[in-house]
Formats: structure tokens, C-alpha cells, sequence
């Protein structure tokens, strides 16, 4: 994970793809598809209206960039883009507001089209990217449709490809995912093979049934009275990374900084597993460290945040494109915790009792809840995620296609921390408020993070 100034943007022929403008006219007569929006899409989407209205453009699309050596033929690679996107349904489908309602619109498969336009040579790889970042920002708005952009920036050696979507179309694994699929079908294309074409399972359809599901509790619910309990203890309001972020409460939406580097290499970071193991891996030693860190740092007697999980919990969905996140409390007591093992067993406990409050979508409870959370950020709340990536298709050769999930970092009060593991070692990437005192915050944070998983002894195997 990275953001567009990191990826390794290199001169060359740009080219991009939009929905083509008959599709775009044949979309503005559509009736309504019952299909109702997903809880956390309406949110995302009223979030960004929210700060829109407030005078402020906040872009939090997200991304992937790789590469596909060679001489490329740009016909196959747009037969390529354009069977993928017909793969997923929510491609195709979008929203329109009926007064203050969100309704859902889906496009026949048999109506999109992509058009191909050739913007032109960068010979300047600082230019070539500033101009990316400010196309994706318009063309993968929230608040428009359509709201996703491929490109491709075309040289002798290889192409480069860069997409972009409205975070209501995608999570982390989606994105992770799509090198292998589209490698798959442009190779497919080239040697003239046929692909199955088998659309994925759609998420417009999970969003309908988590929704349903959601809408069968009401404010009485043992879920929505945990969470009203935890936001209590919270304040009042949802958690943001408990250190000293110099953020002035009073002051307009700070603009945020990006880190990113590796903490660990491959040895560290499968040992830093196999401690973690016996705790439930290497997802607990991360929060437990984190619950330390904070107690050190900030001194925190209870270290309180969300956990995001992903929905995925059927097969069917496992290569399906969507944002299929939901948000789980916890509460770990670090003041008792005398090691990190202390905190891991605390972690695990935690996260036992309050993995099932994942499945009812956060925006649905704090609607239930009748407390005004009018949202001024574009994030609810602060994360700390850990992703094993290992397992994604084409993984262990994203260090050789210079492939990345991107990361738009714009605006925000909250920390949003990603420690994802790949083959190379674990990686770490975060965004945060841009003053000084954030900096060293984050810094610290860091390289206590760091300190915990090479400092991680390793298992001694059984005689």
C-alpha cells in the first residue's frame, strides 16, 4: 500500500479509459434497481457530501498501479479492461439522490462501452504523476457517475497501468487483487485464448442482504447497546489513535502526510508470526503492541479502538469486487499487561467477545443510536489493519511488476494504519495529520511498532 507519489511513475505515452458517453446516456434513463446501497457506501457517500457542502473536496479514492512488460497492444488491453469490468456488478451500478434518499441505478452489461483517448507524451515522471492524482480526484468522486478511471502510460519496455475508484466500489483486497486478473486476461487475449467469463458474485447483491439483515435490529439490540457503551467510554465519540496528534479542535479539516516503509524483513516478520502464533498471529501482536505503545506514549490505561474485519464470511465472495469491511470494539486494560504476551491474551480475548458486532455495519448502529454524528472527516474513526497478503494471486511477484494498492492522502483527522504482510517481509503504511507533533507521534510509534516484531524471540521447535 502506497500513494501515488511512491509507485514508481516513469515518463511515457499516456492513455486512459472512461465509460464511453453513450453508456453514460443510456445510465440517465435507468429506473431504479431495488437494490438498496450498503450501509457503508451511503455513509461514505453522505460523508463526502457533508464536507463537500462545507467548502472542502476531500478525494479518498483508492487505487492500483502495475506493470505489463513488454510491447503492449492497447486493442487487447482494452478488450482485457473491459471484461473485467463487466466481471463486477458494482462497475456498472450507482447512485442518484431522490431528495434526501440514495437510489440505486445498475447499467446492462450490454451497455458499457469504454472509450480510449491518448492524452499524450510526459516526459517528466513529476508532472506525468501530479496529473494522474488531479484526473482521479474528478473522474473517482463519490459524487459522481461514472466514478472509476483506468490509464495506462505506454513505453517500449512495458506498460504501466493506473486505476482508480470511489472507495464505494473497493477495500484493500479488491485492489489486491486485480493485478492477477487483468495479467490473466490480457495474456488470455494476446494468445487468443478464451477466458471464462463467468461474472463474480455481485456485491450489489451482498449490499441488499446486509442490509436486510441490518435492518431487522432496532435500538434495542444487545449489538447497538454495546457499541453505546463503548462510544460512552470513547467520549462521546468514535476512537482516534490515542496519542498527541496537535490537533486543534476548533481548527478547519487538516490536510494529512504519508509514511511508508518496510518494519521487518521476511526472517523478522515470520518469526514476529510464529511468537504471535499461540495468540491467534501476527493481527493480535500488532494491536497488542499498539495497546503498549500507547500506554508508554500517551499513558493510556486502556487502549480503545476499532477493529476492521472483512464480510467475506462466505466462499461466494471471496473474488468479488466491493467494500466488504465492517468495524468491530475493543477495550484492552495495558495498565494490568506486564508484556506483550499479557497484551496478546487481552487482544484475543477482546476481539473473541466483539468480532460478531462486525456483521451489523457501523453507520446502521450509530443511526440507531439517535446521537448526532454528523461526520466533518472522511473517516468515523481511526484503524490499525494487519493484511496477510501472501495468499492473493501474483503476490510473490509484485516487487517485479511493481504493482501497489494506492492510498489517496488529501484530508483527515484520524490515523489510519496498515501493516500488511508480503512476501518480502511486513510492510507498513499510515496516514495522519500534517503538523510536526503528529510527526513525531507517528515516529515514535513506528519504531516502538518495529521494535516489538524484531524483537520477537523465536520459537524454540518441540524435541
Amino acid at each position: 500500500m502506497t500513494d501515488i507519489q511512491r509507485c514508481e511513475i516513469r515518463p511515457g505515452r499516456l492513455v486512459e479509459w472512461t465509460l464511453d458517453s453513450t453508456t453514460i446516456e443510456a445510465a440517465t434513463g435507468l429506473p431504479d434497481d431495488s437494490r438498496p446501497p450498503a450501509y457503508i457506501q451511503e455513509s461514505h457517500v453522505r460523508t463526502a457530501r457533508s464536507v463537500r457542502e462545507d467548502g472542502l473536496f476531500v478525494p479518498t479514492w483508492l487505487g492500483t498501479a502495475f506493470d505489463i512488460p513488454g510491447p503492449v497492444d492497447l486493442d487487447v488491453l482494452q478488450e482485457a479492461l473491459r471484461a473485467w469490468t463487466l466481471r463486477h456488478e458494482t462497475l456498472r451500478s450507482g447512485f442518484r439522490w431522490i431528495g434526501d434518499e440514495m437510489r440505486r441505478f445498475t447499467l446492462d452489461a450490454d451497455d458499457l462501452v469504454l472509450r480510449r483517448e491518448d492524452i499524450g507524451d510526459f516526459p517528466e515522471a513529476e508532472k506525468l504523476t501530479q496529473y494522474l492524482q488531479d484526473r482521479f480526484d474528478v473522474a473517482a468522486d463519490a459524487l459522481t457517475w461514472p466514478n472509476f478511471i483506468y490509464t495506462a502510460v505506454v513505453r517500449d519496455e512495458g506498460t504501466s497501468v493506473y486505476m482508480a475508484f470511489d472507495h464505494t466500489n473497493v477495500d484493500a483486497y479488491s485492489i489486491q487483487r486485480i493485478t492477477a486478473e487483468i495479467h490473466e486476461l490480457y495474456a488470455a487475449g494476446v494468445e487468443g485464448r478464451t477466458v471464462e467469463a463467468t461474472p463474480s458474485a455481485s456485491y450489489v447483491d451482498f449490499c441488499a442482504s446486509e442490509r436486510s439483515n441490518a435492518d431487522q435490529i432496532d435500538d434495542t439490540h444487545a449489538i447497538v447497546a454495546r457499541w453505546r457503551e463503548f462510544i460512552a467510554r470513547c467520549g462521546g465519540k468514535l476512537p482516534n489513535l490515542p496519542l498527541d496528534l496537535g490537533l486543534d479542535p476548533d481548527g478547519p479539516l487538516p490536510t494529512q502526510k504519508f509514511m511508508h516503509e518496510m518494519i521487518a524483513g521476511p526472517e523478522e516478520a515470520a518469526a514476529f508470526e510464529a511468537y504471535c502464533r499461540p495468540h491467534g498471529g501476527s493481527l493480535i501482536g500488532v494491536l497488542a503492541a499498539t495497546g503498549l505503545i500507547v500506554r508508554d506514549l500517551a499513558g493510556k490505561d486502556v487502549y480503545r479502538t476499532v477493529v476492521p474485519f472483512h464480510t467475506r464470511v462466505k466462499s461466494q465472495w471471496s473474488d468479488s469486487l466491493g467494500w466488504y469491511v465492517g468495524g468491530a470494539p475493543i477495550e484492552i486494560p495495558v495498565a494490568r499487561a506486564r508484556d506483550l504476551d499479557d497484551a496478546m491474551a487481552m487482544v484475543r480475548a477482546a476481539l473473541r467477545e466483539s468480532r460478531p458486532l462486525s456483521r451489523i455495519p457501523i453507520p446502521r448502529v450509530l443511526g440507531l443510536l439517535g446521537s448526532d454524528f454528523r461526520p466533518t472527516s472522511p473517516d468515523l474513526y481511526s484503524i490499525v489493519s494487519f493484511v496477510d497478503a501472501r495468499g492473493v494471486p501474483a503476490s510473490e511477484r509484485w516487487e517485479e511488476l511493481r504493482a501497489y494498492g494506492l492510498i489517496r492522502v488529501s484530508y483527515g483527522d484520524q490515523v489510519c494504519v496498515w501493516v500488511t504482510r508480503v512476501h518480502e517481509g511486513l510492510q507498513f503504511a499510515g496516514r495522519y495529520p500534517d503538523n510536526d507533533v503528529a510527526y513525531k507521534s507517528m515516529r515514535l510509534y513506528v519504531e516502538r511498532l518495529r521494535d516489538f516484531i524484531v524483537s520477537a524471540p523465536v520459537p524454540v521447535p518441540a524435541a
